[in-house]
This record gives C-alpha cells, sequence and structure tokens, in this order.
C-alpha cells in the first residue's frame, strides 16, 4: 500500500474546512494553533515538535527508503488533521477544553542532516534542544515526533536532566537498548546516536540513576549480554516483551512507580520499533528492526495514558514504522491519550 498524498487526505476527510498548516503539505498537529514564536508558547501545558532527522547516509536505513522515515512527524500530523476535536469518548473528556496544546513547528535541520561527521549530527541535535528549550522555558511539556537519535532522544533527555532540581527518572519503551558505547554511524565518541544515546545520557547526567529506568519491550537474541547484564547490575528495571506477556499490561503500570520513586521529573521515551509484528501494522514496515513479540497498539497507549496520568517532563518519539496511515494514527492516540491522562491528573473533565 502507497502511503496517500496530503490532497487525497485532505479531500478524504476535511476539504472544506480550514486547517492550520506548516506548510503546504503539513498541518498543525489535531488541527492546533501554530505557535510560530518563544511568545506564542505562554500558557501552554504541552508543545509539539518535529524533526525529520534520520540517522547515517545513502538512501535507504535499516532497509527502508530514508524518505520514508524521515516524513513520520509531517505524516503523523497529517493523520491527526482527520480528527475533528481533542474529545477522547473513552474518557467522554475533550482534552483541549482542559489543555492548551499548540504546534512549535519542526526544528530546523541543515538539507544534509543525515551526514555522520560531528558538526552536522550536533547541529541537527542542538536544533532540537532550542525548541525544547523553549517549550520547558514556558513551564510546557516538549512532545518531540522525530525518527532518530540524538534528535528524537537525547536532545530531549538532555534539556530535562540540565534543569530539573533532582533526580530524573525515565519510562523507555524500545526494541533495543541502544547503550552501546559507541555510536557506529559516526564512531565518535561523543555523539549519542542510535545504538548508544542511552549510555551517553547517563554518562553525561549524573542526576539521571539507572536505577530510576524502567526499560520496556526488549526481547530475543539481538543484544550484546554484557551491555544488558551491566544495565541490569546497575539497578535498571527491566520489562522484557516476555514479561510483559506474562504479568499484563496493567501489572505493567504499577511497575512505573520505579521511574518516579524519590525523582524530580520523569522523561518519556517511546521507540515506537517496539510495536514489532504484533500490530496494529505488519512489523516488516520496519525492514530490518522488526522483531517477533512486538507490543501491541493498546499496550503502548494505554502506558502512555499512565505516564500522563502521573505527570512527565517530556516526552519523545523515533523508529515510526514508515508507510502505514494506521501506525501513524497509532503515534496520535500515543499523544492524545497521554494529554487525556494529564488532564485527568489535573481534576478537569
Amino acid at each position: 500500500m502507497t502511503y496517500p498524498s496530503w490532497e487525497t487526505i485532505k479531500g478524504e476527510f476535511f476539504d472544506d474546512v480550514d486547517v492550520p498548516m506548516i506548510d503546504d503539505t503539513t498541518p498543525t498537529f489535531m488541527r492546533l494553533p501554530f505557535a510560530r514564536t518563544r511568545e506564542d508558547l505562554q500558557g501552554a501545558d504541552a508543545v509539539i515538535i518535529g524533526s525529520a532527522y534520520t540517522a547515517g547516509t545513502g538512501d535507504t536505513l535499516w532497509g527502508v527508503p530514508r524518505s520514508e522515515w524521515a516524513a513520520a512527524s509531517q505524516r503523523v500530523r497529517q493523520q491527526s488533521a482527520r480528527y475533528p476535536s481533542g474529545y477522547v469518548q473513552d474518557f467522554d473528556l475533550d482534552v483541549f477544553e482542559h489543555l492548551k496544546v499548540v504546534d512549535y513547528g519542526d526544528a530546523e535541520l541543515a538539507s544534509d542532516a543525515g551526514a555522520v561527521d560531528f558538526d552536522t549530527v550536533m547541529a541537527a541535535q542542538q536544533a532540537v534542544e532550542a525548541k525544547v528549550n523553549d517549550v520547558l522555558d514556558a513551564g510546557a511539556v516538549p512532545i518531540v515526533l522525530s525518527q532518530n537519535s540524538p534528535c528524537g532522544s537525547y536532545a530531549i533527555a538532555k534539556p530535562i536532566a540540565e534543569r530539573a532540581d533532582g533526580t530524573v527518572g525515565v519510562v523507555s519503551l524500545d526494541t533495543h537498548w541502544d547503550s552501546q558505547p559507541l555510536d557506529k554511524d559516526t564512531g565518535d565518541s561523543r555523539i549519542a546516536g542510535a545504538a548508544n544515546w542511552k549510555s551517553k545520557m547517563y554518562e553525561n547526567h549524573p542526576n539521571m540513576p539507572i536505577s530510576n529506568l524502567v526499560e520496556i519491550g526488549e526481547r530475543g537474541m539481538i543484544e550484546d549480554k554484557e551491555v544488558v547484564r551491566g544495565m541490569l547490575d546497575a539497578g535498571a528495571n527491566f520489562y522484557p516483551m516476555w514479561t510483559v506477556r506474562r504479568i499484563g499490561i496493567e501489572a505493567l503500570c504499577e511497575r512505573l512507580d520505579a521511574a518516579y520513586d524519590g525523582t524530580d521529573a520523569v522523561y518519556a521515551h517511546f521507540d515506537m520499533d517496539v510495536l514489532g509484528g504484533a500490530g496494529p501494522a505488519p512489523g516488516d514496515l520496519l525492514g530490518m528492526l522488526a522483531e517477533p513479540i512486538g507490543m501491541t497498539d493498546y499496550e503502548v497507549i494505554r502506558i502512555a495514558h499512565e505516564v500522563g496520568t502521573r505527570g512527565l517532563a517530556g516526552l519523545s518519539f523515533i523508529c515510526i514504522p514508515p508507510g502505514s496511515e494506521v501506525v501513524y494514527r497509532t503515534v496520535v492516540y500515543v499523544v492524545m491519550y497521554l494529554l487525556a491522562g494529564m488532564a485527568i491528573a489535573k481534576g478537569e473533565r
């Protein structure tokens, strides 16, 4: 199935509706106001940020055309625009009646942002950091739609850690630990890349103890045993998919306590390759990243809602499976059910 054009999407769902646009083919997330300046962020509870950064070079990434990966933040917004309001019927709650949410557009990236040299990668990371810092300055929660590290992970964790008065907990969904000693694409120990962003996070930010990491979703035979054992020895709270299936999603949500116990802030990171082959779409969308025993769409959305209810300092996405309309809609649900949790926690429903 080929992903449809913006004109097709618009014509199918809301051709006669005036939708706020970031550019000619990119609507704002959920038709929200477009915040063009820092001043437009004032009073916001949460802010959407996009990044088209993809790691490495070449026409493909993990066996999938690079252009398909890079389009994720645009396509999530396109699919979100099909929904006429923020009303989540599961909770009889219109999120946007109780939370102010705006779209802050995309971080500005160089045209060669997929290069592997230090200066280019750092410029891309810093472009996202700048947007995140603007949002944190406004007292809001940044929600970053990206595709690769560091722009969709470390660039969000770093500002949160730097601003926290105390310790920072982490809720991480992923198929991979991303805790290798070195970024494989660049071979540069200064870069928090796809394979090592989490190890750099813990190396660079002592106020993010591994004992407050809740790591969810890894499975199978793809990780270095020394890396996994090292994280476990350091106190990581690990729930592989084998365990998730055994204990169930509600019991897992209770185990998120470890990210919140004694912490000043919590950073949530959703690497959507965790979906694997369990739904809502075939794992093969992920090319070489696909693994069996994937998390279901409901499980990911349920965890997001729990995090929203408990509270968070920021949320980021990477590895959004490319090409599927329903997968992009799944990301929309993750954001909206998280926001619903935030609204419920405020007692506004």
